[in-house]
């Protein structure tokens, strides 16, 4: 699920797709369904990789998600618990002769998107989380949040009563990719370069098996690892994002948009969703912060 932005007086995001009904982001206590045709001891080529991949997107199936595990030289296919054996056979069947690259992992609740970095920030009718704090080669100031938040954002408060205004949307992209920036207004309005207490210095994409912190306006500071890397999630409706950072890291509705990044203050990423809670854990996806930076011509401080 993209980790949904939550409207701040019924909880209640504005439309539906833009919901995250967290049933349960259970961290990877997944299973695996064994592949077609697969065998342990089979190697497939780059080429045969790119094609199963792109099988997994011809069958447009809403709820899965999936990136090439080098280590076991397979695509690894995360579903969610609405994909059902008919929709893996289907997937499988777009794949024909490359099924065998397939491995199928099943995880419990529902991919949706989710909505100093990671204070609460609002909309008109929906919040969502700060990412981080940036500025351009002129010294203007901006902060970075999920794409899917300033879809259709104008204006941005820091509390639910609109009373302290903080900027404006200055630009936003999604799907296809899950960023936005919005430009802050406010002069009176602190734009500190630190998440909770971690000061943010610089700005990289993180390697698998990376311990990472994610911190959120809902949940506040979770730690996971890096499960993957160029990560595709299809969420439904048309809403497919690409590169993204597999994670095992907790999130819910609300913390959209907060930042993915290391204790030591280097800047990774922008939550973008996934399926779970921070009661029984999850897997979550995020937006790497670095093609954001580049796309804006910003930097973190």
């Amino acid at each position: 699920m993209r980790f949904k932005r939550t409207n701040p007086t019924s909880g209640i995001a504005r439309r539906t797709r833009l919901i995250a009904v967290a049933t349960g982001l259970l961290a990877a206590a997944a299973f695996t369904v064994p592949s077609a045709n697969a065998s342990s001891a089979q190697t497939f080529s780059a080429n045969q990789l790119t094609k199963a991949s792109d099988s997994v997107l011809k069958a447009d199936v809403p709820g899965t998600a999936w990136a090439v595990d080098p280590k076991t030289n397979r695509v690894v296919v995360t579903v969610d618990s609405t994909v059902s054996n008919a929709e893996i056979a289907k997937i499988k069947q777009e794949a024909g002769g490359n099924a065998g690259a397939l491995t199928i992992k099943h995880t419990p609740g529902r991919f949706n998107k989710l909505i100093s970095g990671g204070d609460a920030i609002y909309a008109s009718s929906w919040r969502c989380s700060l990412g981080f704090n940036v500025q351009d080669n002129s010294g203007n100031y901006y902060f970075l949040t999920a794409g899917h938040c300033t879809d259709g954002a104008g204006t941005w408060w820091s509390n639910s009563s609109h009373s302290t205004t903080l900027g404006t949307t200055a630009g936003s992209s999604f799907p296809g990719n899950d960023y936005g920036i919005v430009r802050y207004t406010n002069s009176s309005v602190s734009k500190s370069g630190t998440v909770g207490s971690v000061d943010i210095t610089s700005a990289a994409t993180p390697s698998v098996g990376t311990t990472v912190y994610r911190r959120g306006s809902t949940t506040g500071i979770h730690s996971g690892r890096v499960t993957a890397l160029n990560a595709t999630v299809n969420y439904g409706n048309g809403d497919i994002v690409y590169g993204l950072i597999q994670t095992t890291v907790c999130a819910e509705p609300g913390d959209s948009g907060g930042p993915l990044y290391s204790n030591s203050g280097v800047a990774y990423g922008l939550t973008s969703g996934g399926s779970g809670n921070c009661t029984s854990g999850g897997t979550t996806f995020f937006q790497p912060v670095t093609e954001a930076l580049s796309a804006y011509g910003v930097h973190v401080y």
